[in-house]
């Protein structure tokens, strides 16, 4: 068993797969160790068959829920968090270092300071897919075998990318799916409790947001900074702003559900009309949670540069000090998620797009 995690944890089972690909280093110059050590790595030089050049590419996943999706479908998702949650905390519990660089080519070099195992791309890629493929069955008209082979498909594909930007083994993927399959597994019997509890209990809205206010503030510490912490706060703020948006939707009684009995929808059609509302929606959507996002961002950073009487010249480091990051990732990400469900939706009512 040992020689065959060995086998799957290689870098150089990933280098090969990039050359598969095309991808390899144009140099023989020094690498880095695997990224444990939360320091600035330079810029791997890169060449493809294709000669495209590709440079950073940001890892800030924020699995969010699209403001025109229905309640209920949404009530599902907050499995997804969880995935998202026990990957974080075990990439840095376990603190097993990214592969090798070279043999291993490194296009994210935001995320090197990381741990690698599991791949938390792979286990969000798994949850998103497969809790969308199996709470929808009882909402929308579908053929359940399509619908797998998307699911299957478009999981593979985001499994693949990690091992193509050369940020995660073999290893670290297939962990990060089966960790993500056996959490949807455990908690798939529950999907509909809890789904009740977020919507309809009155005691939702507190503890969804004490309880990921509580594990963000208890995020493991490690011997560097790593945006592990930050990334983690930001899921959590964006769950539980959402989680309140939802419940407050169905206090209000707007939740977007068709007659009752009405259920499984069809599809609606894909018309000119139907893509062109999708991008606007889009289009509203992004603009009034950037502005959310950097109006929050900038006060409660204010706000908290002044508690702490940060000096000018100290707020790049000081933002990282767990007494700031957190406080001020969780409350704008919790802001912008309570926009997002629903203020956003009143505004696609208000000028027609919905």
């Amino acid at each position: 068993m040992s020689e065959w995690l060995d086998y799957l944890n290689d870098s150089t089972l990933v280098a090969r797969f990039q050359r598969q690909c095309g991808l390899v280093l144009s140099d023989a110059g020094p690498r880095d160790s695997g990224g444990s050590t939360g320091k600035d790595h330079p810029l791997r030089s890169v060449t493809q068959r294709a000669g495209m050049t590709h440079g950073n590419v940001s890892e800030n996943l924020h699995p969010q829920n699209s403001p025109e999706h229905n309640q209920k479908m949404n009530g599902y998702k907050g499995n997804e968090h969880l995935v998202m949650y026990v990957g974080q905390v075990l990439k840095d519990l376990l603190k097993l270092p990214r592969p090798l660089s070279p043999p291993v080519v490194k296009l994210e070099m935001r995320v090197d300071a990381e741990y690698g195992l599991p791949s938390t791309h792979a286990m969000a890629a798994t949850a998103i897919a497969f809790t969308l493929l199996l709470s929808a069955t009882s909402r929308i008209q579908f053929q359940f075998e399509v619908g797998l082979i998307v699911a299957v498909v478009l999981s593979s594909l985001v499994c693949l990318s990690r091992l193509y930007t050369g940020m995660h083994s073999l290893l670290d993927v297939l962990c990060g799916v089966w960790l993500s399959a056996g959490l949807m597994l455990l908690t798939y019997p529950y999907w509909e409790a809890f789904d009740r509890f977020q919507l309809t209990s009155p005691l939702s809205p507190p503890v969804l947001v004490a309880l990921p206010l509580f594990l963000s503030y208890n995020y493991p510490q490690l011997d560097h900074y790593s945006p592990t912490r930050a990334d983690t706060t930001t899921i959590l703020g964006v769950a539980a702003g959402c989680s309140v948006g939802y419940w407050t939707n169905a206090q209000l009684g707007v939740t977007f559900e068709p007659p009752h009995g009405a259920l499984p929808v069809a599809l609606p059609p894909l018309t000119a009309g139907a893509l062109a509302a999708g991008l606007a929606r889009y289009l509203v959507g992004a603009a009034v949670l950037l502005a959310t996002r950097w109006a929050v961002r900038a006060a409660s950073l204010r706000a908290l540069f002044a508690w702490y009487s940060v000096e000018p010249g100290d707020a790049p480091s000081a933002a990282r000090r767990r007494e700031i990051e957190v406080p001020s990732k969780f409350l704008t990400y919790s802001v912008v998620g309570l926009v997002n469900a629903v203020l956003v939706n009143r505004l696609f009512l208000l000028l027609g797009i919905l």
